[in-house]
């Protein structure tokens, strides 16, 4: 695929996501506002699909995982403890002449440069000597006149509790910048209150907030966004110290498994294992996904590592709390270890999206937009036709409408022709279609109190008695 296709088929993505009510940028009527979105109603509802999908796979279904929702809101020592305050930062150039602001790392990385947590001593060094070179120019309007790499802070700050004019270092509050965070400092909560045996993991879903210096790729990266994060603490001495390595691999199993459940196709990810490693980490590896709108190259899914007991010795250490926990078995005290997967709840709807998106040439010469989700993700599960606009076939479909969408998300549409109504539900990939006709309502028929269910991926139809339909679809999702 040519890089004018790659183009084309993310402006078609995010157009037809926009006029589809899924995605809008965020403030449009003023302008908009950089590397922010809004989720209309069908993206409301299939961000939620895919967050139940992953707390049912995460808690539900395991008996070593127990729920948390803890604040964006926490003492500002967290960050400080975590490194965040001191380490969490990108190289910063600026061009003097359009303003454009450009990862320096990035920048590098075009010229094979690898600037991965190298030092911003290293990086100036190498664009001095691009610079000495003729090579260094704005990606956005080409002038030559840059500025310096400068470290930036990717941490948002609030005022929280104090006036603007008065913030300072000291009584500056963070919006957390990942949710992993809450899981730590609730560790000793929960381990005293619920009583859990080790191993077992903590999980939950938040927003957290990034300074980007670039928030580009649509929401593949943005300033505001969900995660959702698991924090699995464990014995390192259990099983002969064998247990860190048997917990890594079955987390990345498990993880890897849950894409293939929910339709992700397998040539479309791979590992990518992680060389140069964070100081307080054994073994790193992302799940990558093969973005087709995004240049069809692999980009980071979801991360799968091994943190050691970094985090709460750090945490016990700046809050003279004591984290450890004490093995009855063993009669042992020690700082657990943590092997963590972490997963942006917009990159899993964007992969979601890239995978069911298909543009389908069918047999009359037309074409149809489809989005082949997983049913259990689809926003609507079940939409409601009238044949026509008759008085009668609107009542009684409005009536199976009220009769499904207690146990489904059903959606009701009389607007247009029936070919118009299918194309629609297709394209927001709702997996069923209900028609309402005139056998339906016609005693003498064979075909009395039945209707028709259409199919989304084969367009197949079959006659379902109305009296069945419940059980028909609950035994298809």
């Amino acid at each position: 695929m040519s890089s004018q296709n790659f183009k084309n088929r993310q402006e078609e993505i995010v157009s037809f996501l926009k006029s589809r009510g899924f995605v809008f940028p965020s403030s449009e009527i003023y302008g908009g506002f950089a590397g922010v979105y809004d989720y209309g109603h069908y993206g409301y509802l299939l961000i939620k699909n895919i967050k139940d999908a992953w707390m049912k796979s995460m808690i539900q279904e395991r008996d070593d995982v127990l729920a948390l929702d803890s604040a964006i809101f926490m003492h500002p020592t967290t960050w400080k403890a975590s490194g965040h305050v001191d380490g969490f930062n990108d190289p910063q150039i600026d061009c003097r002449k359009c303003k454009t602001r450009m990862r320096a790392d990035h920048v590098l990385e075009e010229f094979g440069i690898s600037a991965d947590k190298q030092s911003i001593e290293f990086i100036n060094f190498e664009l001095d000597k691009l610079r000495s070179e003729n090579k260094l120019f704005c990606q956005n309007c080409g002038s030559s006149d840059l500025t310096e790499a400068k470290v930036f802070s990717l941490m948002v700050k609030s005022n929280l509790g104090s006036p603007v004019d008065t913030l300072s270092e000291d009584n500056v509050v963070y919006l957390r910048p990942e949710t992993c965070g809450g899981i730590y400092l609730e560790y000793k909560n929960t381990v005293d209150s619920l009583h859990p045996k080790l191993p077992f993991g903590m999980a939950q879903i938040g927003k957290a907030f990034r300074n980007e210096i670039q928030a580009k790729q649509f929401i593949f990266r943005t300033r505001e966004f969900e995660q959702m994060e698991m924090q699995y603490f464990f014995n390192p001495k259990a099983e002969n110290g064998e247990a860190a390595s048997a917990y890594f691999e079955a987390w990345k199993d498990y993880r890897w498994k849950f894409y293939l459940d929910y339709g992700i196709k397998e040539d479309n990810l791979r590992w990518y294992k992680h060389e140069k490693l964070a100081h307080y980490a054994s073994d790193a590896y992302d799940i990558e996904y093969k973005y087709s709108m995004l240049g069809d190259s692999f980009k980071e899914l979801e991360g799968v590592h091994q943190r050691g007991d970094w985090d709460l010795s750090q945490h016990s250490k700046f809050s003279g709390a004591d984290l450890s926990y004490f093995d009855e078995a063993s009669k042992e005290r020690f700082i657990p270890h943590i092997m963590e997967t972490s997963v942006g709840v917009a990159r899993m709807m964007l992969a979601f999206v890239d995978n069911a998106y298909e543009r389908e040439e069918l047999q009359d010469g037309e074409s149809r937009i489809v989005m082949k989700l997983d049913k259990r993700l689809s926003p609507i599960k079940v939409a409601v036709f009238p044949l026509s606009k008759k008085e009668a076939l609107q009542t009684k479909s409005r009536e199976i409408w009220k009769n499904l969408n207690k146990k489904f998300m059903t959606e009701y549409d009389e607007s247009g022709s029936v070919g118009k109504r299918y194309r629609r539900q297709d394209e927001i990939g709702t997996p069923y279609c209900v028609t309402v006709d005139f056998d339906t309502l016609d005693e003498s028929s064979d075909k009395h109190n039945t209707v028709t269910v259409r199919d989304r991926d084969s367009m197949k139809q079959e006659r379902v008695k109305i009296d069945e339909l419940a059980r028909f679809f609950a035994e298809r999702f």
